[in-house]
């Protein structure tokens, strides 16, 4: 896939996924390497996605979208994992994770099927760390902390 860089490997793990209408940050929260994140970004061939307000022809503010081909990349890089945590910010039609779930239950129920929890957030100033810790949370999964302080793994 093009739009996919950092591949990580998801078979059988619980993933988090931040998701942005132009960019998704992916990480596999049962993973002992949580460093890098995968990333799917959306195409933008018509440069409409860095502004989600009132243009000429979208009065309503709303989001424009081109096509499903953002959202079935995003899909097929959740294909593996064995659950899903998505976190996304905004209310209403301003919130991917909303429409990603939508996607998921009309194209790919294999996949909805396996959304754990849906989440509002802040996704934008969470650094990597703060959106694997609510992941792991939302997840149910103990932090992995072998220190007194929030330090993870050896010493």
């Amino acid at each position: 896939m093009k739009d996919v860089t950092d591949a990580i490997d998801l078979d059988g793990r619980i993933a988090v996924a931040a998701v942005d209408f132009h960019s998704t940050r992916i990480y596999a929260l049962d993973s002992p390497d949580h460093s890098a994140p995968e990333k799917v970004t959306a195409e933008d061939p018509r440069k409409r996605f860095h502004n989600v307000y009132h243009h000429h022809g979208n009065v309503d503010g709303t989001y424009l979208d081109d096509s499903d081909a953002y959202w079935g990349t995003l899909a097929s890089a959740l294909v593996p994992a064995a659950g899903i945590v998505l976190l996304g910010h905004g209310k209403g039609k301003a919130n991917a994770s909303h429409h990603l779930v939508t996607y998921l239950e009309h194209h790919r129920r294999d996949i909805a099927s396996r959304v754990i929890a849906e989440y509002r957030a802040d996704i934008d100033d969470l650094t990597d760390e703060q959106l694997l810790r609510l992941g792991q949370h939302l997840a149910g999964i103990d932090p992995l902390r072998d220190h007194g302080d929030n330090r993870r793994g050896a010493s």
